[in-house]
């Protein structure tokens, strides 16, 4: 008994020199990961993984011109991981083939964005869960794999009631009056998935649960259907983490100081910027005026820029794709709306979370490390940002007498929500009753 009880101390202790995300998880009780629970009913969920999550896959042929000859040894050899993990990149000396592979080039003409020339590229796995993962070992439990382990204990299988929609990272949604060809194949694509699962479970409607950027493309998704369609193929959405079309002030830190969501170790954020600048993504959700206002965002010793001032600000930063500024997909300070999705839905949500909100440069070197000043958030999306847009969508739904339902989590950061376990258990808890 002494030794059972010295062991179990022993182990209480080296628990807690465990990472918190992992430390919850293993220290939860088992009835905690849906061991020998079952559902009364298995409504089809399609789970979806934040932006770092989805994998890419590439094909070089013969139009393809490497800047280095060690970029063309794969031309010809068929697909492979190009956006797989990040060990791989910098084991093989890869960096400099995967940012001039992964890069788009923006075509004024077509004001939209397409591979480098002799670059195609696709995204693997659509129709899985398990189209998702983090791309390398710091965060086993990352893009929903803890949320997707504990569905399968309570029931679920992919592919029969369980899927999943990988999107490519690199594109972005486009905003009413425009057209993207890769995100109009890709809608369809899920669109036929979500008709697909419900007619193989017995014609229920579809559960979508989205994190951080995924909740962004299911709420786009869902608007571009007819609303008849999304009455009768959609129970519930579950949003996780949102990042809401009203902004949040992370997107224009990525775009002065190169991307937070590739975790490249040794490889600065700033190295990745050109390729991060020629994403169509990297546009999207900047702080909107109508929640941020004329407040600066950006503080230097000769300007300063708020939400009105992008224009003026990204020719300040430099900002261009080979030489040509695709302006022209900024929407004006009026064109940030909000549009509901006129079906059940579950906002959660953390907060108490130091947040960046505004970004101090005073000498105007947009090339070193600035100064931040934080405010309420969930370490990524500003609090007051979560605010606005989710009281626009309660009162788009309340208007309709449709459900919406905001659950606030106070101390939980932007990519814990799923696996830190207090937060986990809620978000459980609202799948489960978006289920019943």
């Amino acid at each position: 008994m002494a030794m059972n009880t010295a062991f179990l101390a022993l182990l209480q202790l080296l628990l807690l020199l465990l990472p918190p995300s992992l430390r919850d998880y293993l220290g939860a009780r088992p009835s905690d990961h849906g061991v020998d629970q079952q559902l009364q009913v298995y409504h089809p969920i399609i789970l979806q993984g934040g932006f770092g999550c989805p994998k890419l896959e590439a094909r070089l042929t013969d139009a393809y011109t490497p800047s280095l000859p060690r970029c063309g040894a794969l031309k010809g050899k068929g697909w492979f991981p190009l956006w797989n993990g990040t060990g791989d990149l910098l084991n093989h000396h890869y960096m400099r083939c995967f940012e001039e592979q992964m890069s788009l080039v923006f075509d004024p003409v077509l004001n939209g964005y397409q591979n480098q020339h002799g670059v195609e590229t696709r995204v693997p796995n659509f129709g899985s869960a398990y189209g998702f993962s983090y791309k390398d070992e710091t965060c086993p439990f990352c893009c929903n794999v803890r949320l997707r382990n504990e569905l399968e204990a309570l029931g679920y299988r992919d592919g029969d009631n369980l899927f999943g929609a990988p999107y490519d990272i690199r594109h972005a949604p486009p905003r009413p009056g425009q057209y993207s060809q890769v995100y109009s194949e890709y809608f369809a694509r899920v669109k036929d998935l979500v008709q697909n699962a419900s007619e193989k479970n017995g014609n229920k409607p579809v559960i979508f649960i989205g994190h951080s950027f995924a909740s962004r493309l299911i709420l786009d998704f869902v608007n571009s259907t007819p609303l008849q369609w999304r009455k009768k193929f959609i129970k519930h959405l579950v949003l996780l983490s949102p990042t809401p079309h009203t902004g949040f002030m992370d997107v224009v830190a990525n775009l002065v100081s190169g991307p937070r969501v590739f975790p490249f170790p040794n490889v600065p954020n700033l190295a990745l910027r050109p390729m991060w600048w020629s994403f169509a993504s990297s546009l999207l959700s900047l702080p909107s005026p109508m929640v941020f206002g004329h407040e600066p965002l950006i503080i230097t010793k000769h300007r300063n820029y708020s939400a009105y001032d992008y224009p003026d600000f990204l020719a300040a930063l430099g900002f261009s794709i080979k030489g040509v500024s695709p302006l022209t997909k900024l929407p004006p300070p009026t064109d940030m709306r909000v549009e509901a999705p006129m079906v059940p839905t579950t906002v959660l949500s953390g907060f108490g979370i130091e947040t960046t909100k505004q970004m101090v440069f005073w000498d105007g070197n947009f090339d070193v490390s600035p100064e931040l000043v934080y405010g309420d958030g969930d370490g990524v999306v500003n609090f007051n940002s979560v605010l606005a847009f989710t009281k626009e969508l309660e009162r788009q739904q309340v208007l309709e007498n449709i459900l919406f339902k905001f659950v606030k989590i106070p101390n939980v950061a932007h990519g814990d929500i799923t696996i830190q376990d207090h937060s986990f258990k809620i978000v459980l808890d609202e799948i489960l009753e978006a289920n019943s």
